[in-house]
């Protein structure tokens, strides 16, 4: 991050801009809507700093950029469009450490003003670092279209009324109330009375709330399915969750853009298990959950996938309902759904397979123990999680019970994320494939999914091996 996006308190601020074409206008309607005491500086001025200067929006003086003008100003905008004289202004600045934005020219300027969008005082602001300010616009106008008209009268309202819920413990009592007032009760008053609706309705709901505060807080606890990685694939539930979150308890492997998706207020604990090397007991974890959860928090225990598929959900489950602390499920997308829609290709196929299985390696015991012979049938699938370690033993194990040599393969690394590895080859040459593609990382094996959207790995032969 170049520019770190800040709000500059402009009541009673001088801001210059030089210039007095339509370059300035566009920054002046922008700045208008500030509390800034604004001067406009240029030899000749347009009809429409004319007016504004008339109806004493502005100030408009018919003379260059004096050293006196820039030290004066808390922001100062060089939109003359001469370069010279941009440049000349720059260096005023510069000179006496203000602020400078000169119009269309990220290098020369020491700030750079957003795409904006105003609900005052609730304001959206959107940059690109100067890289697409076409892409600014847009996501511009798609916020428009979410944020209600109306959202800045409620923000307006509930400013009046912030002391009244400061009575109200700090944190969660008080986030649940403003979190009603926006989302539900304050929103429909006010489109139901106006501003007389949403003064009585608030009363109402702070008495509830102080009488409510002086219970217990309940925590609970969320299993959420992180999903795959890619954030795109969360569930908007899953997003609600984890900005309501007081504690979020992730695995290892949840992607950390879906983790920046958290309250910066919130508390992050990594519960990881790393293959061979350090874990968290489970029993640990289930401790960790009931402790938070005692306390009074809500607890999002985040699990890569589905938190119900080979997450050991139950165990969390079960401890969780035995000490009578509430739970709840939010599933996830599981990685072999990433997979196979990245190699966009179905799990199940009319006339191919009318099931699929889903398998984890990682119990080694328990993967011994499947029916081999019904996986080894040329029209099964199968999606094998954590069996990358177990490639050796899956190719013996599905050959000794009638698999072809030949039946495809696809492993799919890193299903859906920027650094995803899609691999094709047969069971005869899986270990080998895994290891010539340098396959790590966490990887579904898919059994009897053949995809063109891989790259296939060239096993040299035994022979060539052993010359």
């Amino acid at each position: 991050m170049r520019h770190f996006p800040i709000f500059l308190d402009l009541r009673g601020q001088r801001v210059v801009v030089a210039g007095g074409g339509e370059t300035a206008v566009a920054k002046l309607r922008l700045l208008m809507k500030t509390e800034a005491e604004i001067v406009v500086l240029a030899a000749e001025a347009c009809e429409q700093i004319h007016r504004w200067h008339a109806e004493g929006r502005l100030v408009w003086q018919p003379r260059s950029v004096a050293p006196e003008d820039v030290a004066a100003a808390r922001l100062v905008y060089g939109a003359t469009a001469d370069p010279v004289e941009d440049a000349r202004i720059k260096a005023l600045a510069e000179a006496v450490g203000t602020l400078v934005n000169v119009v269309d020219n990220l290098e020369a300027s020491s700030f750079i003003t957003p795409a904006i969008v105003d609900r005052d005082p609730v304001t959206v602001a959107v940059g690109t670092e100067g890289a697409a300010p076409v892409l600014a616009r847009r996501i511009k106008a798609q916020n428009e279209e979410r944020l209600a008209s109306n959202l800045g009268m409620l923000a307006r309202l509930a400013q009046d009324r912030r002391h009244a819920v400061e009575t109200l413990p700090l944190g969660r009592g008080r986030r649940d109330f403003w979190t009603a007032y926006f989302d539900d009760w304050g929103a429909a008053a006010l489109a139901d009375g106006g501003e007389v609706a949403v003064a009585a309705m608030f009363d109402v709901k702070l008495r509830e709330a102080r009488i409510a505060a002086e219970r217990p807080q309940r925590g609970k606890v969320v299993l959420v399915g992180a999903g795959p990685g890619d954030p795109e694939l969360l569930t908007l539930k899953a997003r609600r969750c984890l900005h309501e979150a007081d504690v979020v308890v992730h695995d290892r492997l949840v992607a950390p853009v879906i983790l920046e998706l958290a309250r910066r207020e919130a508390r992050l604990v990594e519960v990881g298990k790393t293959p061979g090397g350090p874990a968290w007991r489970q029993d640990d974890i289930n401790a960790l959950l009931l402790e938070h959860a005692h306390d009074g928090a809500v607890v999002v225990r985040l699990k890569s996938g589905d938190p119900l598929i080979f997450g050991r959900a139950d165990e969390e489950i079960d401890a969780l309902e035995e000490a009578e602390v509430d739970v709840e499920v939010v599933p996830g997308v599981t990685s072999a759904a990433a997979a196979a829609a990245s190699l966009t290709r179905s799990l199940t196929r009319r006339g191919r397979n009318r099931e699929v299985t889903f398998l984890t390696a990682h119990d080694a015991r328990g993967f011994a123990e499947h029916d081999w012979r019904r996986l080894a049938q040329p029209d099964a699938v199968t999606a094998i999680y954590m069996g990358v370690r177990a490639a050796r033993f899956l190719r013996g194990r599905l050959l000794l019970h009638g698999a072809t040599a030949g039946l495809p393969v696809t492993i799919v690394e890193n299903a859906s994320r920027a650094d995803e590895k899609r691999v094709a080859t047969t069971l005869a040459d899986l270990p080998e494939a895994i290891d010539v593609a340098g396959i790590s990382g966490p990887a579904v094996i898919l059994l009897g999914l053949e995809a063109a959207a891989a790259a296939r790995v060239e096993i040299p032969s035994r022979a060539e091996a052993a010359s």
